[in-house]
């Protein structure tokens, strides 16, 4: 029986699994884990889930060794199976030959996202979770408007290659908060692999920004999460 804050991200991952029709009867779901707090909440929730939920589906924890000098790979392999989830982990050596600063978010993301595709294929799967959450969502809003001029978000469900794949995102009511409470008590492997540019990145400024918002609006995050579900046509230009 969920407990706690378990209970409360279940609930959460719940809803918005049925207001997006994320799941079906007899999904195979790739989850995508990078190794950090938020895929491992993920496949953590899901997993328990699945003991009590009407619809059957299976679970596939994936995860893509990009090639970054850090033990991900072989710790992440003794917790799949620590607590009895079949996984699948693919090498991609994709920083052979290149220096920091060839490395940029797009970059690393663009062939993370195509190694992941190619591998939940091979493996039959037809959905993909990913451990975006409602932060996540959020930071993208003001990332595209920032940066690209036009307003879009990061949708929880999302069709591609003409329904081939199918991305979810279950976390995407759950506030970053939530889950850095209930990862100091969940037991996640503690080693880190840090991104060489986590620092100065634009989503890092970002993050900030809102930080900063929130002392002046407590809502802020819910308040532009919710902006792109109510947008007025006749105040646009």
């Amino acid at each position: 029986m969920l407990e706690g804050i378990e209970f409360y991200l279940s609930k959460r991952v719940g809803r918005a699994i049925s207001d997006y029709g994320m799941l079906s009867e007899g999904d195979k779901v790739a989850v995508a884990v990078s190794g950090g707090k938020d895929s491992l909440t993920l496949l953590r929730i899901l997993s328990e889930r699945r003991k009590f939920v009407p619809i059957k589906y299976e679970l596939l924890a994936l995860h893509i060794d990009l090639g970054y000098p850090c033990q991900h790979p072989k710790i992440l392999a003794k917790y799949f199976e620590g607590l009895g989830i079949k996984y699948r982990i693919e090498k991609v050596d994709i920083l052979k030959g290149k220096t920091r600063k060839d490395i940029s978010c797009f970059w690393c993301s663009w062939n993370r996202r195509k190694a992941l595709f190619e591998a939940a294929d091979k493996s039959g799967c037809t959905k993909i979770a990913f451990g975006h959450h409602k932060d996540d969502i959020v930071e993208t809003i003001l990332l595209n408007l920032f940066f690209h001029g036009e307003i879009s978000a990061m949708s929880p469900k999302q069709e591609l290659f003409g329904g081939k794949i199918v991305i979810i995102r279950p976390l995407a009511y759950v506030e970053e908060g939530m889950i850095v409470r209930f990862a100091k008590s969940a037991g996640f492997p503690h080693e880190k692999c840090s991104c060489p540019n986590s620092l100065t990145s634009k989503r890092t400024k970002i993050t900030d920004m809102l930080k900063d918002m929130e002392k002046v609006c407590p809502d802020v995050k819910t308040n532009i999460f919710r902006s792109v579900k109510r947008i007025k046509k006749q105040y646009l230009l």
